[in-house]
């Protein structure tokens, strides 16, 4: 392995894990990331590492440029990160989420596949959301062998992309590896997501949107102990094997809300109440086990720790919360 493509690299996830590779393994890896540059990626997200990647802006969906891509840069492994992500998103607008998430990891599956042949060894990791197995009550753990339900376009679109991939290990025996992930956290998330929007609005005294009566509960990852998760599995995960991973940091949206006025030493009076969303799954919980036992990872931060760390990084980085 020496040349490796990260797509989606100038998102959340992308960019954190193309931070990690170029600084664990420099002078190892040429890192190519790829991006379409859609509005929740920012090429700023990359300026640490700007001159020791190659950026290549594109679209997973145009298979003629990605296979031109894997070809002109030698690509023998991939990072597919690339996706629409937001639920609310989802909800207004499904068809976009199929076509970018669907027929664009299909596209770069069969790309990949025409350019490295059937049974190659070259690594394909396809990364996900726990959000495919759908939703639990207040017991139970999602594990890899967790029925796929999901309940919104946007996670129904993910389960998609997920059996293609895992279709593509099977049938053309290609080394897919796929990840399930629990709610990342950390620097360079968008600000529509949850953290940094409430960040965003206690900043300014507004009132903070909270769904329901904010008892949802979600199990949250810091961004870097997920970006080291897939770097073992990058390295060793096996082909055709799903692996989940998770913070084990369970929190109702009230609690994160509640703790991001603390630290900003606002008032809960800026919390309001509105309207659930449609199919909004009531918990999220991953069972990491899988991972741990097969090589050792456990999440290192804490979340008393994360969040902290995470609200301190939007307070010196505005420009992350404006649209």
């Amino acid at each position: 392995m020496k040349n490796i493509l990260i797509t989606g690299a100038a998102g959340f996830i992308g960019a954190n894990f193309a931070e990690l590779m170029v600084k664990k393994y420099e002078g190892k890896y040429n890192i190519v990331v790829y991006d379409k540059l859609t509005y929740a990626g920012n090429i700023h997200n990359l300026d640490n590492i700007k001159d020791k990647i190659t950026f290549v802006q594109g679209d997973i969906c145009d298979f003629e440029f990605v296979k031109e891509t894997l070809k002109k840069y030698e690509i023998d492994a991939i990072v597919h990160f690339a996706a629409e992500s937001h639920v609310d998103n989802s909800i207004k607008d499904p068809f976009i989420f199929t076509h970018t998430n669907v027929i664009g990891t299909h596209t770069m599956l069969e790309a990949a596949k025409q350019v490295w042949g059937e049974g190659s060894p070259n690594k394909f990791v396809h990364v996900s959301t726990d959000e495919v197995y759908g939703t639990l009550g207040e017991t139970g753990y999602f594990t890899e062998t967790s029925p796929i339900k999901p309940n919104s376009p946007y996670s129904a679109s993910k389960a998609g992309s997920d059996l293609v991939a895992l279709a593509y290990s099977e049938t053309f025996k290609m080394n897919v590896s796929v990840t399930n992930c629990s709610n990342n956290y950390g620097p360079y998330q968008h600000h529509e997501k949850l953290i940094p929007h409430m960040i965003s609005k206690a900043l300014k005294n507004e009132k903070l949107p909270v769904y329901g009566q904010g008892m949802n509960i979600r199990d949250w990852l810091y961004v870097e102990d997920h970006c080291e998760a897939i770097d073992i599995i990058l390295h060793k995960g096996e082909k055709g094997e799903r692996y989940n991973i998770g913070g084990h940091n369970e929190k109702r949206n009230i609690e994160i809300v509640k703790l991001i006025l603390e630290r900003l030493e606002k008032s809960e009076d800026l919390i309001e109440y509105v309207t659930d969303r449609k199919g909004h799954d009531y918990r999220y919980a991953i069972d990491p086990t899988k991972l741990k036992e097969k090589f050792g990872w456990e999440p290192k931060t804490m979340f008393k720790d994360g969040i902290v760390k995470t609200i301190d990084w939007y307070i010196a980085h505005p420009e992350y919360l404006e649209k």
